[in-house]
């Protein structure tokens, strides 16, 4: 069941290292995924195929409104969550509350760590974290045109 990939952070944690002591390499991305568009899921097929599984940290109701205003997000972290973790190519869900993922990829330490290139792979959260254990930080292009807030204002538009 899709519900079974929505885990605690201890239970990712276990997770995660079993994956690891088993040989695999465990891709981590991040974000709020309000509404799932083309652009999202070509970012999360591109990530995980980087590895052998991707764990994706979703962000809380509380943080998403903290980063993008009270207006969002759109759908409950209960709703997001479901979602992405009935995509195939994503593997585990973990929800975090702080402004950014950095307690959750100090806490997992991923092999490989992935962000939209609209990031400097130096600039990226929890990049020394993952490079000082001997991983890599990786960047990955958007389709031009798919956005939430573009998704958002075109509705408005209607």
């Amino acid at each position: 069941m899709t519900t079974d990939k929505i885990k605690s952070l201890a239970e990712a944690t276990t997770q995660v290292k079993e994956w690891q002591k088993a040989g695999q390499k465990v891709v981590f991305t991040n974000g709020c995924f309000d509404l799932l568009h083309l652009g999202h899921v070509d970012y999360l097929e591109k990530a995980r195929n980087l590895g052998d599984k991707l764990v994706l940290g979703l962000n809380t109701d509380s943080s998403v409104s903290r980063f993008k205003g009270p207006q969002r997000p759109l759908q409950d972290q209960h709703a997001r969550a479901r979602v992405l973790a009935a995509l195939q190519f994503v593997d585990l869900v973990v929800l975090f509350d702080e402004d950014t993922p950095l307690a959750l990829i100090s806490q997992l330490v991923p092999d490989i760590l992935v962000k939209g290139s609209d990031y400097l792979a130096d600039n990226i959260v929890g990049a020394d974290v993952v490079k000082s254990s001997g991983g890599v930080v990786k960047t990955i292009d958007f389709v031009p045109g798919y956005s939430t807030t573009r998704i958002v204002e075109k509705i408005k538009q209607a």
